[in-house]
């Protein structure tokens, strides 16, 4: 983006939220506009780090306005609706995080999608009883109801400080005067141009009259979205679920026979849940519950390998991959059968975190070779007689933490969008077992738990995740990445506890990733290719590949946050003050 474009859009901020003269002058001085944004100074204020960069300076201005970090993560989360597009969003859903410093308690808001009333179990299976993958990903019926909009607007009201009214100004604003487009976006834009074509609106608003998407540097503006934003605003989350844009929503689904309705609408809720918790060489792990399958399997895989001294194997050396990737492929293979909405299915959690099973999980790992996928079947925690994504991380100054990760599922999600709104359609409906036993668009597995069925949250790999040590905060972090989420987090937290790396140290080292099925353990490019080989000789199918995951992490180390957005994707930042 350029400095002029960068200092216009900062100085709006500034007007929008009434800072001080002192802030807007630090905030100039930040150095965004030129330097390597992976090396934020250290503060004791706060820090913010998502993966763009206008929505970062969104969350920093809140905080410098005196906001917490709830605040800031709601301005974020509306801000990258309009930022970042191919993620960031109103017709999604998602999950948070929420540590609050002056009780201690650590919260999960579940605002994941839910299936509309009329769905049904086989309404993606073709008349051969095959799944039906251009419905179940690109049409319509792909749609979940969505969540994002009531999220936001429930952590803001039990955690919050600030009104609705001031924390979406930022995005109002962003929509209605438009930012300009940056390099990452147009490519983005050029990949999900076929996928969007079938969407007037879509091609309105992000395509020129020749077909293409704007070129860089180009101001982008979204007036129709501008229009949702405001009715949001001045009228709270039921104008979403009760009002102007809901109308737009259910006429849109009539015309084109979806089955999202008034009542689908309406009925929806966020949830706050109980996180799940565990422990890890004395840290405290609080992350997601079900319907995400990330923070069960993160602690199940916590719980494994710490009865291994990873540090003395040696960061990615073959001994220590090969003790992840058997851990991992134990954690996926037990997803593809416990887990599922528990509002529907009792899900044993509390049997797949214990220590217990972990031990006996561990007996099945052979410390040489690799198991063949086949030979690994779902666990029975029981007793006999349990692309795209978006993660931003906020701290503050009084011990409030938020880890946020929200989706559209694909880039874009469905590709459609509703007229006269500029809100992006999920296709979240293809994270539901279409068809037991078939995989997913990431290759996950399902079972009869994450089957479809009417007002249903369909299962999620979203692991937002805090870690604290001594009940303070020591490590916040969360990735997008479909499957490849609950590897990627788990990853940062081992190199930072186990190998003692900085947290930009810990961010930047190449992830490996295996999931049970497909039986290929994936590993990144930059991880040298002896890497490789070695792997291959303990019997590993090993594919090279390019980025996993891209976690915004922040720690905490004597009173001083240190933040590290994700070098693996271009347009991030970290910034603390």
């Amino acid at each position: 983006m350029p400095a002029d474009s960068i200092l216009k859009y900062i100085f709006a901020f500034c007007l929008v939220l009434s800072l001080s003269t002192a802030a807007t002058s630090a905030r100039a001085e930040s150095g965004f506009s030129s330097g390597d944004t992976t090396k934020p100074a250290p503060s004791r204020n706060g820090m913010v780090v998502s993966e763009e960069k206008i929505a970062t300076l969104v969350g920093l201005s809140v905080l410098k306005e005196g906001g917490n970090a709830v605040d800031a993560a709601v301005a974020m989360g509306f801000a990258l609706a309009v930022t970042y597009p191919r993620a960031g969003n109103l017709g999604g859903g998602g999950f948070m995080l929420v540590h609050l410093g002056e009780t201690g308690r650590t919260v999960a808001i579940d605002y994941r999608e839910k299936a509309p009333l009329k769905a049904t179990r086989s309404m993606f299976l073709d008349e051969n009883g095959n799944v039906d993958i251009e419905r179940s990903r690109h049409s319509v019926y792909s749609c979940g109801v969505p969540g994002t909009v009531a999220g936001l607007s429930l952590a803001l009201e039990k955690y919050g400080t600030m009104p609705l009214e001031k924390v979406i100004a930022p995005a109002i604003k962003l929509a209605e005067e438009g930012f300009s487009v940056s390099a990452e976006l147009r490519k983005s834009l050029l990949e999900a141009k076929e996928r969007m074509k079938k969407s007037s609106e879509g091609m309105d608003v992000f395509f020129e009259n020749n077909g293409e998407p704007p070129r860089e540097g180009r101001i982008l503006r979204q007036k129709n979205l501008a229009w949702s934003l405001k009715e949001i605003s001045k009228n709270g989350s039921g104008a979403f679920y009760r009002g102007a844009i809901a109308k737009k929503i259910t006429d849109y689904m009539k015309k084109e026979g979806g089955l999202i309705t008034e009542r689908d609408l309406a009925s929806y809720e966020a949830l706050i849940r109980k996180p799940v918790t565990g422990s890890y060489r004395g840290y405290s792990i609080h992350s997601m519950p079900p319907p995400s399958s990330g923070g069960v399997h993160l602690i199940q895989m916590l719980n494994i390998l710490e009865r291994y001294p990873l540090s003395r194997y040696g960061h990615n050396s073959a001994r220590y991959i090969h003790i992840l990737s058997e851990t991992m492929k134990l954690a996926y293979a037990d997803r593809s059968k416990h887990l599922g909405d528990p509002d529907f299915s009792p899900v044993p959690t509390e049997q797949l975190i214990s220590k217990q099973y972990a031990k006996r999980l561990t007996n099945r790992i052979n410390p040489q070779k690799a198991t063949p996928s086949k030979y690994v079947k779902p666990g029975s925690p029981i007793p006999v007689g349990g692309t795209d994504t978006t993660h931003f991380t906020v701290a503050d100054r009084f011990g409030n933490v938020v880890s946020n990760t929200y989706t559209l599922n694909f880039a874009y999600g469905s590709g459609l969008a509703v007229p006269g709104t500029g809100i992006l359609l999920n296709n979240e409906m293809d994270d539901f077992s279409a068809k037991t036993g078939t995989p997913n668009a990431y290759g996950l597995i399902g079972g009869e738990k994450n089957s479809v069925a009417p007002g249903k949250r369909m299962l999620s790999s979203m692991t937002p995740t805090i870690v604290l040590k001594d009940e303070e905060l020591f490590l916040a972090t969360g990735s997008p990445g479909g499957s490849r989420i609950i590897t990627s987090v788990l990853q940062v937290i081992l190199n930072v506890i186990d190998h003692k790396m900085s947290i930009r140290e810990a961010v930047a080292a190449p992830r490996v990733h295996h999931q049970w099925l497909p039986d290929i353990l994936y590993v990144e490019k930059d991880a040298g290719k002896e890497l490789g080989t070695k792997l291959q000789k303990k019997g590993y199918e090993v594919k090279r590949t390019g980025p996993i995951g891209s976690t915004q992490s922040v720690t905490r180390v004597n009173g001083v946050f240190h933040g590290a957005a994700d070098s693996r994707h271009p347009g991030r930042l970290a910034q603390g003050y």
